[in-house]
């Protein structure tokens, strides 16, 4: 479990920053806020830091930019507004972090995206090759295609996502509030900070007010829905005043800062729980004695050199049972071939598949991230 004092330790950030730190009362994207975020996420990466931003403000921009003073309610107008406002969002971004000597990655994702395996192992291949070549993600909903993502909590919802997508190590939900507090602060300002507590508290759903912005449509209650979806990966939540100078370098330094949501367990446990319990298997690979003995004694990722046989029907991303040679279920996991590319890279080292197949989309069958053991 984490505290603030493991905090320093941590690695992988997602950072989700919300309209009402971005804009200028919702008319449009503020670029001047900009340069105080760039520089302290530069600075979490110049010390070893991997992070991912998800940034709100497409819609407030493309308000901007369209005169319009109200917030659409029309869903056409709202994914114009945002297709519109993306422009300017991911321009103000890429200019900042040039200047610092960094590049930022524009990635639009939806929650379908998330849901379909192969289009998770995608995106989540996407992303953590940007985190390997030290660039910024930032991340945003893909508003021009979706249907029900306009709605209130979108991008707390998303960072969770995300934050469990790349196995993050801690989520930041940067507000314009102190943290969360017993009672609502906008009406008591002698309300006391929650501190820290666990993602399972009964109490949360009590002490979670609505939202405080016009213009953003997240609130505390979305926030503490976020912090238990990332929980369900073992990752801790952060809920922080983005308006505090030098937040990120003080969380960072295990200062208490805000509001520390913890989760029930683990990360390597919630994980494997997902992958073993939620998932229903699409194929069984039967592998060799030596590969067998690589995933339980050495941790090994699966490759096609140690599959004898493969039976079923799947997709990439889709879940297989990994059988010995005596038919004992061993592991299961996200494979990253379908059935009948498998079938053509069984028992080949991974040198040979582009010869075969025409392309390398993996080394590895099932990465040991994606495997768990039974």
């Amino acid at each position: 479990m984490i505290s603030r004092d493991g905090i320093p330790n941590t690695k992988r950030w997602v950072v989700k920053i919300g309209s009402a730190l971005l804009t200028r009362d919702g008319q449009g994207f503020d670029r001047t806020v900009l340069a105080p975020w760039a520089d302290q996420v530069t600075g979490f990466l110049r010390r070893g830091g991997e992070l991912v931003l998800v940034s709100s403000g497409a819609v407030s921009e493309g308000m901007a930019r369209m005169g319009w003073t109200r917030r659409p309610k029309s869903l056409h107008e709202l994914q114009a507004a945002a297709a519109i406002g993306q422009m300017g969002l991911i321009q103000a971004y890429e200019a900042c972090f040039q200047k610092r000597g960094i590049h930022a990655a524009q990635v639009l994702l939806t929650r379908e995206d998330l849901a379909d395996r192969g289009r998770y192992l995608n995106a989540r291949n996407t992303l953590l090759s940007l985190l390997r070549l030290r660039v910024v993600p930032v991340v945003n909903e893909n508003d021009t295609v979706a249907t029900d993502e306009l709605r209130f909590g979108d991008n707390d919802t998303l960072a969770a996502l995300v934050a469990n997508l790349i196995e993050a190590d801690l989520l930041i939900l940067l507000t314009d509030q102190e943290g969360l507090c017993e009672r609502d602060p906008r009406f008591d300002p002698d309300a006391e900070l929650i501190s820290e507590t666990r993602v399972d508290n009964p109490r949360l759903d009590a002490v979670a007010g609505g939202s405080g912005s016009g213009f953003g449509l997240g609130g505390m209650v979305t926030k503490v829905r976020a912090a238990r979806l990332a929980a369900r990966s073992g990752i801790a939540t952060i809920i922080a005043p983005g308006r505090g100078e030098g937040v990120l370098q003080r969380i960072g330094a295990g200062e208490q800062v805000g509001t520390l949501l913890t989760p029930v367990q683990g990360s390597q446990a919630a994980r494997k729980r997902w992958l073993a319990g939620q998932l229903q298997v699409r194929g069984r690979l039967t592998l060799d004695a030596g590969a067998v003995r690589a995933l339980r004694r050495q941790g090994k990722s699966l490759l096609a050199v140690g599959v004898r046989k493969v039976q079923g029907t799947f997709h990439r991303g889709e879940v297989v049972a990994c059988i010995d040679e005596q038919g004992h279920e061993i592991a299961r996991g996200l494979v990253n071939y379908n059935v009948l590319e498998t079938g053509r890279i069984k028992g080949r080292p991974s040198a040979e598949f582009e010869e075969i197949l025409g392309y390398l989309d993996d080394e590895e069958l099932i990465h040991r991230d994606n495997l768990v053991l039974l």
